[in-house]
């Protein structure tokens, strides 16, 4: 059982213990800001042509960009030939990364998850390109390293064979981390990923979240930027991205 799912059911210092089990996150920063890549503060009517539909449930509403999951379960096609799957809302940035730091606003209004992924479409090692991501939930800060996890391709085939479950588990050791978190829906919180090199570091409000040091993040070619929504409905603000560079 992941520690998010324990804090549902165990008491809050049995919570506590767990997390002391887990690796310290670094209490200063990974990188050094160089310049600035991006910026949407979502006023104005027009809005930067790096934006892009992916899974296209969000909308931009009074100054905010607000994501709805709409695809909730596998449905047939409109043809009936083949079957859409359940999806969070995502919406993408053109923005070509290696090592990064992406800022913004978040808020959950009835959203399950929100999240920040990187990709690289070109990269055909892992599906859709998947390589890392950062997940918020109400209870818990989740990194994945998707490019040599659970999205690399002979992992994702493995995965159907029930007969491999050991050998998956295996190949997954190290490449997700989970730690206990305490927001509130409603809220406005400032939500950072540092990406450098092949680690991982989030910060909510200026405080530590969550931190992972794994090969898939290292990818050089992060070619996208992805901001997810599951669930009924997350918000985003003050969108920011830099450049960065290894902090000394």
């Amino acid at each position: 059982m992941k520690l998010s799912t324990l804090c549902l059911t165990l008491p809050f210092l049995t919570c506590i213990a767990q997390a002391a089990d887990l690796p310290r996150i670094p209490s200063k920063s990974l990188t050094v800001k160089k310049e600035v890549l991006f910026s949407d503060d979502f006023e104005g009517s027009e809005r930067p042509a790096a934006w892009h539909k992916v899974v296209a449930t969000f909308a931009f509403e009074n100054g905010t960009l607000k994501g709805t999951q709409t695809r909730v379960k596998d449905e047939p096609s409109a043809d009936g030939k083949t079957v859409v799957k359940a999806h969070a809302a995502v919406h993408g940035l053109e923005i070509p990364t290696k090592d990064s730091v992406v800022e913004c606003r978040i808020k959950f209004e009835g959203a399950t998850m929100i999240d920040v992924e990187f990709d690289d479409r070109k990269y055909t090692g892992a599906h859709y390109g998947h390589l890392c991501r950062a997940q918020v939930r109400l209870n818990g800060v989740t990194i994945i390293d998707e490019r040599d996890g659970g999205m690399r391709n002979d992992i994702r085939e493995m995965r159907q064979d029930p007969t491999k479950k050991d050998e998956v588990a295996k190949l997954l050791k190290g490449r997700q981390i989970t730690y206990p978190a305490k927001l509130e829906t409603g809220k406005w919180y400032t939500l950072v990923v540092e990406t450098v090199g092949d680690e991982m570091r989030v910060t909510i409000d200026g405080k530590p979240a969550a931190y992972l040091k794994s090969s898939g993040i290292a990818h050089a070619t992060k070619s996208k930027i992805e901001l997810g929504v599951a669930g009924k409905d997350g918000f985003f603000d003050d969108v920011k991205v830099w450049n960065a560079e290894p902090a000394k």
